[in-house]
């Protein structure tokens, strides 16, 4: 138990998001770099019924607003996408000024648990959606701090059993796989992972680049941001450099709206699997498709399957946390058409390899996707 909640502790070192859920979770929800080429495929019906459902309630300083300065780029751009702005829009989703600039604090600082009860315990409260950042924490906590969060979160998850706690990860600081940050991350997917969470992982989203470039040394400045926004070219985000993104770009902040969505769209029953069903694959596929690998987590092995618009010469490979390629399933030609490769876990040189986080990286022509996946031994 100890060790679950030296796990589960970092987990609450962002932690994010307590949402009264319909049940038990089936599987673990990650909302990361991953799903942000998802966004563009969810029906605005299930964008409404995301406004019907949820109710928010937000602590957080100024890194975790860089989450609400998205979806403010996203609201200009469609009001669909509309919040805190009466009839029609999602509600009550970031209540900042309430609380008074506040977010999960420093060590033996627990404030956050009181304010959290003082708000569900109101007569008539409807919030079903509490979130909570931390602006650093992440980076210096040590083990023994985090194991202390983790006991004060399992605490309320006992007092409110109806309640579903949504984590966060810490965001980038720059020490990259070798600092604390990586570690008290890793920890945090890995519980996650392991008791089927629900995760908004702050970190990756910005150690990602749309083209399926990693960034392990990145801070949250989002240094690849600068580079990668091109204005008015192929890179485009026409509304960053206006809204204002806390310590970092706009187009990082762009990414995380995206990725919010997402979440919310999936908490409200949403799924690519609604659209697209992976058992029933067509056989003139119309598009580059990189599926997420089933089961996820997985022990002993795993599959991935993925669409090919065109024949040519393709590469599928495994990089762990560091971005170190770790395994090669696929090097050479692929007809176009849906195909499926299993991973028994091992490197190429059939060593198994140590339970964490992983990627599989897709690179077919001019065309890449990358999807995060787990391992549990």
């Amino acid at each position: 138990m100890k060790t679950q909640f030296v796990v589960c502790l970092t987990v609450l070192l962002c932690i994010g998001i307590l949402v009264m859920a319909p049940a038990a979770q089936a599987a673990a929800i990650v909302a990361d770099h991953t799903v942000v080429s998802e966004f563009e495929s969810i029906p605005a019906s299930y964008i409404e019924q995301a406004k019907d459902d949820l109710r928010m309630f937000y602590g957080h300083t100024s890194h975790g607003n860089q989450i609400i300065a998205g979806m403010n780029i996203l609201r200009i751009e469609n009001s669909l996408y509309d919040f805190n702005n009466g009839s029609g829009t999602l509600p009550d989703v970031f209540n900042y000024d309430e609380l008074n600039d506040s977010d999960l604090g420093g060590e033996n600082d627990f404030h956050w648990m009181n304010q959290t009860r003082d708000r569900l315990n109101q007569p008539g409260c409807d919030r079903n959606i509490v979130m909570w950042s931390f602006c650093g924490g992440m980076s210096w906590h040590t083990e023994t701090t985090l194991n202390k969060l983790c006991d004060s979160m399992s605490l309320l998850e006992t007092e409110y059993p109806n309640v579903t706690f949504i984590y966060q990860t810490g965001h980038l600081d720059g020490t990259g796989p070798s600092g604390n940050l990586y570690l008290r991350n890793n920890q945090l997917r890995a519980f996650c992972a392991a008791n089927d969470k629900v995760l908004f992982d702050f970190a990756d989203i910005e150690s990602w680049d749309p083209d399926g470039t990693y960034y392990p040394d990145e801070s949250d400045a989002c240094g690849w941001c600068y580079n990668w926004c091109t204005p008015g070219g192929s890179h485009d985000c026409p509304l960053c450099e206006v809204i204002g993104c806390s310590h970092s770009h706009d187009f990082n902040c762009y990414q995380k709206g995206k990725a919010f969505w997402w979440l919310l769209s999936t908490l409200a029953g949403w799924s690519l699997a609604l659209d697209v069903d992976p058992d029933q694959p067509s056989s003139l596929p119309n598009g580059f498709n990189l599926k997420q690998n089933y089961p996820n987590p997985f022990n002993p092995e795993t599959s991935i399957r993925f669409t090919l618009a065109a024949g040519g010469h393709t590469n599928l490979e495994v990089y762990n946390v560091t971005g170190r390629k770790v395994a090669t399933l696929v090097d050479g030609f692929l007809s176009a058409r849906e195909h499926a490769v299993t991973w028994d876990g091992c490197d190429d040189n059939k060593q198994p390899l140590a339970s964490g986080v992983y990627f599989y990286r897709l690179d077919a022509g001019d065309q890449r996707a990358s999807r995060k996946m787990v391992l549990l031994r």
